[in-house]
C-alpha cells in the first residue's frame, strides 16, 4: 500500500470536510484513507476550484492524493471540465515508468466509484495496445515524458481538451534531462488548463519553467522553510566500511532487530546486480530493480516486494523511483550517494507516513568527499563517520543486531527478477 493510503492523522480535515466528492471519499474510506496529510490539506481548496499551484514536499508526505484526488473530482464533476467523451481530460506526467505505475494505480483506486477511465502510458510497452487503448477512450492518462510525447507526435494522443496537467516529480524530471520534453508537451496545451506541480525540491530551473507557463501559481510547502531536509522519524547511522567488507556488512545488517521490507541503494547497475546475486547466494530473499533489466523483470521485482514475497530489493536510484510503500523499515546506501539531493530520496523512502524507520549509509574510503558534501549541506553533523567492519561491536550495537549473527541464512536462492530478457526494449522512458 502507498504511503498516500494511511488514515495518519486524525487531527486533520477529512476529505469529505473539503468537499471532495462523495464517490471518491468512499472509495479512499474502503482503503483506510479518511483523513489529509499536510500536503493535502494546504492544496485540495485551491485545487479543486482550479488554481495553478506549485506543491512541494518531502518524498513519502502525500503528494499522490493531493493532485489525484482534486483531479478525479474535477473531471469527474466540475462545470469548467468539458463531459468526458473519451479525448483526456487530465494528463499527469512522472518521471520514471515504475513511477508511472504507482500514480496509476492510486488514481484507479481512487476512480472505482467513478465512470472514469485512467489509462498508465510508459515505454517498454508496445505502442500499439497503448494506441487501441487511447482510441478507445481514456479520461485521464498518467505517463512517463518521451512516450507521451511520442504517442501526441503520432497524432494518437489527443491533448486538445486536457483541463488538468500534473507535473510529479519534477525535480527528478529535471535531473533526468527531460526538460525539453515537458516543454513540449507543455507547449501543446495552447488552451486554458489548471496546471499542479509537485516536487520534493524546486531547482532554479524548475521554478523558471513554472513560471513561464504556469498562471499566477500558489506555492505551497507542507513545512516549514527552514524544516529539514530528513524525516525527524528516521534514525541515520553512517560508517565508514572497507568495499570488499561491505557484503559482510550488510548481510549482517539485514538481521537486526525489527527489520522488515528493506531497500538498498546501490549508484551503478552492475553493482545492483552483483548486490543482489550474493544477497541470494547467502540466503536471504531479494528482488533486483536496475536498468539492465527488461520492463517486465522490474514489474516482477516490483510486485513481490509490495506483496511481501520478498522483503529486499536491490535497486538503482532512477528505477527505485515509484516504489511508493508506506512500511519500509530500513534503507541501506551500500553505495554513497553523488549529491545531497539523492541522498534526501533515498533515505526518504523509511520513515514515512508516520511510521519510524532505519538509513544505513556504508561510506567507503574512496567516498569520503562525496560524504563530505552530503553532510555539510544537509547539516548531519557528521563530518568524520566511525570505521566500522562487519565483525565491530559498535556496527551490532547501533543496528540492534544479535550478536550470532552469520553472514549466511540459508541455503542459495534466485535472486526475483534477476533475468534479463533476450531483446531488450528500446522504447522511449
Amino acid at each position: 500500500m502507498s504511503s498516500d493510503a494511511t488514515d495518519h492523522k486524525p487531527s486533520t480535515p477529512s476529505f469529505a470536510e473539503l468537499g471532495v466528492a462523495v464517490e471518491i471519499t468512499d472509495a479512499l474510506a474502503a482503503q483506510g484513507i479518511t483523513h489529509t496529510f499536510s500536503i493535502q490539506e494546504l492544496t485540495l481548496p485551491l485545487a479543486l476550484d482550479g488554481t495553478d499551484l506549485i506543491g512541494q514536499a518531502r518524498t513519502g508526505m502525500g503528494k499522490t492524493l493531493a493532485f489525484g484526488v482534486p483531479l478525479l473530482d474535477r473531471v469527474f464533476d466540475d462545470a469548467d471540465v468539458a463531459e468526458l467523451d473519451g479525448t483526456p481530460r487530465a494528463l499527469v506526467v512522472v518521471p520514471t515508468r515504475e513511477l508511472a505505475v504507482q500514480v496509476g494505480e492510486d488514481l484507479n483506486r481512487a476512480a472505482q466509484n467513478l465512470p472514469v477511465r485512467v489509462f498508465t502510458i510508459y515505454g517498454g510497452r508496445p505502442y500499439d495496445e497503448q494506441i487501441q487503448a487511447l482510441d478507445e477512450g481514456v479520461d485521464v492518462v498518467v505517463g512517463t515524458p518521451g512516450r507521451l510525447l511520442d504517442l501526441y507526435n503520432r497524432d494518437a494522443l489527443q491533448l486538445d481538451k486536457v483541463a488538468v496537467l500534473v507535473l510529479d516529480e519534477a525535480d527528478e524530471m529535471l535531473d533526468l534531462g527531460f526538460l525539453p520534453d515537458i516543454e513540449r508537451i507543455w507547449e501543446a496545451l495552447t488552451h486554458k488548463h489548471q496546471t499542479m506541480l509537485f516536487s520534493a525540491t524546486m531547482p532554479g530551473p524548475i521554478l523558471t519553467l513554472a513560471r513561464s507557463f504556469m498562471n499566477k501559481p500558489v506555492h505551497i510547502r507542507a513545512e516549514a522553510a527552514d524544516a529539514g531536509a530528513t524525516h525527524a522519524t528516521t534514525k541515520q547511522v553512517i560508517f565508514q566500511a572497507h568495499r570488499m567488507d561491505k557484503p559482510e556488512v550488510t548481510a549482517r545488517i539485514l538481521q537486526c532487530e525489527g527489520r522488515g521490507r528493506t531497500i538498498i541503494f546501490t549508484r551503478t547497475k552492475r553493482t545492483a546486480a552483483d548486490v543482489s546475486a550474493d544477497l541470494a547466494k547467502r540466503g536471504f530473499a531479494v528482488g533486483s530493480v536496475h536498468g539492465d533489466l527488461g520492463q517486465e523483470a522490474r514489474e516482477r521485482s516490483l510486485e513481490a516486494f509490495r506483496d511481501g514475497t520478498i522483503e529486499i530489493l536491490v535497486a538503482t536510484d532512477v528505477a527505485a523511483r515509484g516504489i511508493d510503500v508506506d512500511d519500509v523499515t530500513h534503507v541501506i546506501n551500500y553505495q554513497t550517494p553523488d549529491d545531497p539531493m539523492t541522498y534526501v530520496h533515498r533515505i526518504g523512502r523509511t520513515g514515512r507516513a508516520g511510521h519510524s524507520g532505519t538509513a544505513v549509509t556504508l561510506v567507503g574510503y574512496d567516498e569520503m568527499h562525496k560524504w563530505a558534501m552530503i553532510n555539510s549541506e544537509l547539516g548531519l553533523d557528521q563530518p568524520d563517520p566511525p570505521v566500522w567492519f562487519s565483525t565491530s561491536p559498535e556496527l551490532f550495537e547501533a543496528l540492534d543486531i544479535p550478536e550470532d549473527a552469520e553472514s549466511v541464512v540459508g541455503k542459495p536462492r534466485k535472486v526475483v527478477g534477476a533475468r534479463a530478457p533476450r531483446g531488450r526494449s528500446r522504447g522511449r522512458i
